[in-house]
């Protein structure tokens, strides 16, 4: 983009009321709980980018900033969130045109056969354009030990784009911080397309709670106080557990308690008050197999790994 073209859409178009990203932020201040790092480093990409209109609405010298972005962190810690919330200043702003977020993984970019690889990853690019493309798990991308892998070819197409169509798409790579790191380290190329590097730290007990609290209050749901004692032997039990997903986890405890719930009043479902319906009790939380043993492992038969109840 030159130095003078409005990043999209009309030129004489005036600026988006920096109110309007208030509002944006102020949503995402009240969906995300704790995370006050991230929400800092957004505050800040969403800074520079109102500055650089004014600047172009001044007439002063103004290149598009580079807006490829890096989230890392361990699952559950609202990345997805934030790059639904970061689509949306972004369309605001003009910077793209629409506030939409393509999510893929590898195996939506990877062939499994020669001549397979490019035209995926070209569809997947051609759907996101305009919008933003989250890649989560970035780093399964690049395997080294399969001499037979293609990976390295999505790489080198998203490597490509990423530099000429970067007025029409932003590309963030999500994954473990660890292993993005490794990622970059083996290929330098990508690493220097990403401007913002975010990481997004593990919520501790307190800040599980209320993410629990929140999303029970945006279903019209409470816990009594024997429930929400019960709630947080659960939330420190389930921690300390394999494969804990931090607010996915929350939020699968949450449904598996309105789901109980639900069992416990069908039989009485014509004598129900309102009361009822939004109360959860300590019995839904306490009959998870979380508090079956004190080992850690599952004793429920049923439970899915991943999914513990």
């Amino acid at each position: 983009m030159s130095a003078t073209q409005a990043p999209v859409g009309d030129q004489q178009e005036p600026i988006t009321p920096p109110d309007d990203i208030e509002a944006v932020l102020a949503q995402l201040d009240h969906d995300l709980v704790a995370l006050a790092p991230v929400k800092t480093r957004i505050r800040e990409i969403a800074a520079l980018l109102v500055i650089d209109r004014l600047r172009h609405e001044a007439g002063l010298v103004s290149s598009r900033p580079s807006l490829h972005m890096s989230f890392t962190g361990n699952p559950g810690t609202g990345k997805t969130t934030v790059a639904l919330r970061m689509a949306e200043i972004l369309h605001r702003l003009g910077y793209i045109e629409k506030p939409m977020v393509v999510s893929v993984t590898r195996d939506d970019l990877v062939g499994q056969y020669v001549g397979h690889t490019a035209p995926k990853t070209r569809e997947v690019l051609k759907r996101a354009r305009g919008g933003v493309l989250f890649i989560d798990e970035a780093y399964y991308l690049y395997r080294p030990e399969n001499e037979r892998d293609y990976g390295q070819e999505a790489i080198e197409i998203l490597l490509q784009v990423m530099e000429s169509e970067r007025e029409d798409l932003v590309v963030v790579l999500a994954g473990y911080r660890d292993r993005m790191e490794t990622f970059y380290r083996s290929n330098p190329g990508m690493g220097s397309r990403v401007a913002h590097h975010i990481h997004f730290p593990d919520f501790d007990v307190d800040e599980l709670m209320a993410i629990g609290a929140l999303m029970l209050e945006q279903q019209a749901y409470e816990l009594t106080p024997d429930a929400e004692t019960a709630f947080r032997q659960y939330v420190e039990r389930r921690l300390v557990r394999p494969r804990f997903a931090y607010g996915r986890s929350i939020r699968n405890a949450i449904d598996r308690a309105r789901m109980r719930q639900a069992a416990r009043l069908y039989d009485r479902r014509e004598t129900l008050e309102r009361s009822d319906l939004v109360t959860i009790e300590a019995a839904d939380i306490l009959a998870s197999s979380v508090f079956d043993d004190e080992d850690g492992e599952l004793t429920d038969k049923h439970a899915v790994p991943g999914n513990v109840s």
